[in-house]
Order: structure tokens, then sequence, then C-alpha cells
């Protein structure tokens, strides 16, 4: 049985003040979206990959790979009004996989040491969710009333969160939550322990002008 990997790119360019969404907003001299895609291609070139994008931007996508001459192996469909029907439209197309990786389109440098921790975790555990320590002082609270709290305590949670097959599908299949924040708490309220790994800090999520900045910086070595 093969692995697979669900990228959700459904994100705006709202927080980036662009009229692009962030998913296709140039890296390096491609977009963000086939970055990541190469990175999971990289290290496991057998993964089936599913890339799920509002259906709007679904032609806008094609024409993309055909400018920048993108042939990586991919199926596409179309996300849903919330991330949680997003993800589970891409599970329509996981079938037959063993392992199932979900991953936001806007993180291109999860690492390879990571992906390795995420799958090994999760052909053993069932589950991988890869954490970092949290690195700076907390606070609980507003800006009128806080108090400090334990930074040992917290993690700061990425992606691909792994699971084997079947107890994603069977998460999935709960009604909507709006408490469900990622894969993670939508296994977690099916009643799954989910499994927590060391991830990387470089897997940033790209959300604001400022990060494809720093994105350019940390892809230098690599290049």
């Amino acid at each position: 049985m093969s692995n697979c990997c669900i990228i959700v790119a459904g994100g705006t360019g709202l927080r980036m003040g662009t009229a692009l969404p962030k998913q296709f907003l140039p890296l390096n001299g491609i977009p963000v979206l086939m970055h990541t895609i190469r990175n999971f291609y990289k290290f496991d070139p057998q993964l089936l990959i599913i890339i799920v994008i509002p259906e709007n931007e679904i032609k806008n996508w094609e024409y993309l790979c055909k400018q920048h001459k993108f042939e990586i192996p991919h199926q596409l469909i179309a996300g849903g009004a919330t991330r949680f029907q997003s993800v589970k439209n891409g599970l329509s197309l996981a079938q037959g996989c063993r392992l199932i990786a979900i991953h936001d389109g806007v993180r291109p440098l999860v690492s390879h040491e990571t992906l390795e921790r995420c799958f090994s975790c999760a052909a053993i555990n069932g589950t991988a969710i890869p954490v970092i320590p949290a690195n700076e002082s907390l606070r609980e609270g507003n800006f009128n009333e806080s108090v400090a709290v334990d930074r040992s305590r917290y993690f700061m949670v990425q992606t691909p969160q792994v699971f084997e097959a079947s107890i994603i599908h069977k998460s999935y299949n709960q009604i909507f939550n709006s408490d469900f924040t990622d894969d993670a708490s939508v296994a977690e309220h099916a009643g799954i322990k989910v499994i927590l790994v060391m991830g990387n800090y470089e897997n940033i999520k790209i959300t604001f002008p400022q990060d494809i900045k720093i994105a350019e910086r940390l892809l230098i070595p690599k290049e």
C-alpha cells in the first residue's frame, strides 16, 4: 500500500495584502505551492500527492503549472467552505493508502528529517503531529489582564500531521465542530490519542509579507 499526502491550499491574500492567493505568490521565482509539492516529491517520489484548492482557482493553478513547466504528478480536487470540508474532499481521493499526511500548502520548508519522523511514528503509533517547543516567555489572558504560564508545557503545532488511513477517515466522518483547529483536534474529538514528534523551526507557515522574505533566505542553502 502506498502513502499519501493531502496538501491543503485554500488560503487567500488577505493578510498578505495581495489579490493573489498566498499559495500562488512567487518564492524564488515559482509559486509557494510548487515548492511545497516538490519538497514532498523529493522526500518520496512514490507518494500519492493530492492538492486541494478553491474551485475558482483550479484554472489559475493549471495555467501556472503550464507556465512553469511543473510536471510533478498530482491529483487535484476542489476545496470546501471550511478547512474541515477541504480535507474531507481530499480524503475522498486517498483510497488504498496506508498512511495519510495532511499538510498546509504554504509550509514549503518542512525538513525531510521531520517528514521521516512523522511517517515513521505514524507507521508505529497510528498518528504523528510535528511540534516545536515554545522558546519565548508566554502569558495567558488579554491586554488588560494576564498571567505568566510555564512555557515548557506548551508547543507550537505544525504540519504535516500524519495518520494511519483508517484513523483519519473515521475521524473525518464526524459532523463538523467549530472547535476543530487542525487534523489532530479532529482525531482527538473522535477519541484518538495523538503522538507528538519534533518538527523543525524553519517549517514556517507563510502568512504575512515578511514570511516570504524569511523563506527566501531559508531556501538559499537548498538551491
